[in-house]
């Protein structure tokens, strides 16, 4: 006949209890760090890979700088950019994507919204936004002349940027966002290279022309 004991009051209870919450803590540890660890292999398994921009055009159809007299900028062009999602298992959302025009780091157009967009398996888009100057830019006078020396020397560099939230799709599991940055450099000939001065392509003074398109570089 067994006998039970009653155990209440006594150390060889209280450590037979702090064994085994000792074992059930453990035991829980355990099966959290073998859920990260999966969790960890399925990540590195599909983890995601930055989509690849490029700027296939850029349209220039107003221009116009006339320092020192004025140090103003109108502007009106046409971008028309790239996007490839080259994950064979993510998809790629693109949520409050914007696009504007820079020269020397200053912003010389308002951020023109991209449509939401859904991005499937080796997916491509192609977006067009025109980008427009809010009224008349005023540029810093060292800034509007160096604008006006590059048009007159043939050349003028324009950065296309791109400044969005993107989320990943994994089967039915979406992330959170992340912050996407892309810039894509654009080179422009003046007049074939000619240069001109006091450019204005709504006027007819000069034109310029986009060379080639090109790769971005895109953080993520």
């Amino acid at each position: 006949m067994s006998v039970i004991k009653d155990c209440g009051g006594h150390k060889g209870c209280e450590c037979e209890r702090e064994k085994l919450y000792r074992k059930c803590c453990w035991a829980l540890v355990g099966l959290t760090m073998l859920v990260l660890f999966v969790v960890l292999v399925v990540w590195l398994a599909l983890r995601p890979h930055k989509p690849r921009f490029y700027l296939q055009d850029l349209s220039v159809l107003c221009l116009n700088v006339t320092p020192p007299a004025s140090t103003y900028l109108f502007t009106t062009m046409q971008a028309t950019v790239a996007a490839r999602n080259i994950n064979g298992r993510v998809g790629i959302y693109y949520d409050k994507t914007d696009v504007y025009a820079e020269y020397k780091g200053v912003a010389i157009t308002v951020p023109t919204q991209l449509p939401v967009e859904y991005q499937g398996h080796y997916d491509q888009s192609v977006w067009s936004p025109f980008l427009q100057s809010l009224d008349h830019v005023q540029l810093p006078l060292y800034l509007a002349v160096a604008l006006a020396q590059d048009e007159t020397a043939g050349y003028v560099l324009i950065d296309i940027r791109v400044d969005g939230w993107v989320r990943w799709k994994v089967g039915t599991w979406i992330s959170g966002h992340y912050h996407l940055r892309v810039n894509c450099p654009a080179l422009l000939t003046v007049n074939d290279g000619k240069g001109s001065y006091g450019v204005n392509t709504g006027g007819g003074v000069g034109y310029f022309r986009f060379q080639q398109a090109a790769a971005c570089a895109v953080d993520v």
